[in-house]
C-alpha cells in the first residue's frame, strides 16, 4: 500500500474517532444543563441600631450580622429564632408586630435601625426610627433586639 493511501487511511479513522461522537442526534439535541444541588438564595444582613432621629443623622454604636441561609449564623445574638421571624413574614420588617404585654414610658430617645443586605437573592434595605430603646425590642422577638 502505498504512503498516500496509508496516510489517508490513518487521517480517516482519526477523523471518525474524534468526530464520531458528534454527528447525528448529539448535535440536534444537546443534554440539559444541570444546576449544582447545593447552590440556595442567599440571606445575609447586617442590622445596626443608634441613637438619633434617621440613619443620616445617628452614628452606629451596635452592628450584628444574620445570615440565614442555608442555615442560621452570624453575631447576632439570637439568629436562629431571628431568622424564623424573618422567614414567617416573608421578610417584610415592616410586618414584624410588637409583642403583647410589652410596656414602654413615652420618654422620647429615638433609636434607629438600619438593614442592608440580601434576602432570598433580593437586595434589602432598611430603615426604622423608634420612639425609644424599648419600643424597639418590643418589635418582633428577636429581629431587633441586639
Amino acid at each position: 500500500m502505498p504512503n498516500t493511501a496509508r496516510w489517508a487511511a490513518t487521517l480517516t479513522l482519526a477523523a471518525t474517532a474524534v468526530c464520531g461522537p458528534l454527528g447525528g442526534s448529539a448535535l440536534a439535541t444537546p443534554a440539559p444543563a444541570l444546576a449544582p444541588a447545593g447552590l440556595y438564595a442567599p440571606s445575609a444582613l447586617v442590622l445596626t441600631t443608634g441613637h438619633g432621629q434617621s440613619a443620616d443623622a445617628a452614628t452606629p454604636e451596635r452592628a450584628v450580622t444574620l445570615n440565614c441561609a442555608p442555615t442560621a449564623s452570624g453575631t447576632h445574638p439570637a439568629a436562629v429564632q431571628a431568622c424564623a421571624e424573618l422567614r414567617g413574614v416573608g421578610g417584610d420588617f415592616d410586618a414584624l408586630s410588637v409583642r403583647d404585654g410589652v410596656l414602654c414610658t413615652k420618654q422620647f430617645d429615638p433609636v434607629v435601625v438600619t438593614v442592608a443586605g440580601v434576602w432570598q437573592g433580593k437586595r434589602v434595605t432598611y430603615e426604622r426610627t423608634f420612639a425609644n430603646e424599648c419600643v424597639k425590642n418590643s418589635y418582633g422577638t428577636t429581629v431587633f433586639t441586639f
